[in-house]
């Protein structure tokens, strides 16, 4: 299913606003790059942990989830809360399934969380950002954003 908003559901999320310190899409997961400046870039580790902050359309600008931010423009982001649901991006190559866990892809998007093989490998513990809705197999794309809608999945924040 298609949206045109990036906060499908949120209860008491909290909007913000920051400069961009890099090209940002709407439904990027975002991190802080200077607090002391307000300023925000798509999060950049895999599997790390990340604060439920979501770049989000600047609709009172006429803006759409499809119009990127670029350096130095002023963001619009939520920081949304677990049951909130977000309209995010979703790497190239990932096949997701309904419930799947994902993480942070470390370029703003995300990816389903992965398991070790083998059961005696040391884990490195991912940090769960949310459960897809849907199902969405982009493993044949090439591109970050090849095509909006399929480059889109929703999902529950954790």
């Amino acid at each position: 299913m298609s949206y045109n908003t990036i906060s499908v559901i949120s209860e008491g999320s909290v909007q913000k606003e920051a400069l961009a310190s890099g090209s940002i899409t709407p439904g990027h997961l975002l991190e802080q790059t200077n607090a002391a400046v307000d300023t925000v870039k798509v999060h950049a580790t895999a599997g790390d942990f990340a604060q439920k902050a979501f770049a989000v359309e600047d609709d009172l600008q006429g803006n759409t989830i499809d119009d990127v931010y670029t350096v130095g423009e002023r963001v619009l982001y939520k920081v949304f809360r677990p049951g909130d649901e977000v309209y995010a991006l979703l790497a190239n190559g990932q096949n997701i399934s309904k419930g799947d866990k994902v993480v942070s892809n470390g370029d703003g998007a995300v990816k389903a969380r992965t398991y070790p093989a083998d059961s005696s490998a040391v884990v490195q513990e991912e940090h769960v950002v949310g459960i897809a809705k849907e199902a969405n197999d982009r493993s044949s794309s090439s591109s970050a954003i090849d095509d909006a809608e399929s480059a889109r999945l929703l999902i529950e924040v954790c």
